[in-house]
């Protein structure tokens, strides 16, 4: 089983940077992929960026795209987003999300981290 923890979120200013961590316990061995996702009050979970963990390459979605960074610590199993120029619209619950093979859902979630962006 894999574990994944979010940490990082908080209260911060329209125009902030922020960085979100996501570190990953257990059968870490047995990612595939790993994720952010977001939910906003009232809003569908979308996604905000991924990376495939043995091959490094990295993808994002539309919600966050130019001002955001995902990356991984291999030694420290976490992975980060790295969140600038933020919007009171990127206000959310931030969730870590991996699967275990390609093709797969992502189907291993972290408890998620409230980001509020005030103007």
């Amino acid at each position: 089983q894999v574990q994944l923890v979010e940490s990082g979120g908080g209260l911060v200013q329209a125009g902030d940077s922020l960085r979100l961590s996501c570190s990953a316990s257990g059968r870490t061995l047995s990612m595939f992929a790993m994720a952010w996702f977001r939910q906003a009050p009232g809003k569908d979970r979308e996604f905000v960026a991924g990376m495939h963990l043995s091959a490094g390459s990295r993808f994002y979605g539309n919600s966050m795209k130019g001002r955001s960074t995902i990356s991984r610590d291999d030694v420290k199993n976490t992975m980060y987003l790295q969140m600038s120029s933020l919007k009171p619209e990127d206000t959310a619950v931030y969730y870590c999300a991996a699967n275990t093979r390609s093709g797969d859902p992502f189907n291993i979630w972290g408890q998620g981290t409230q980001v509020t962006v005030s103007s």
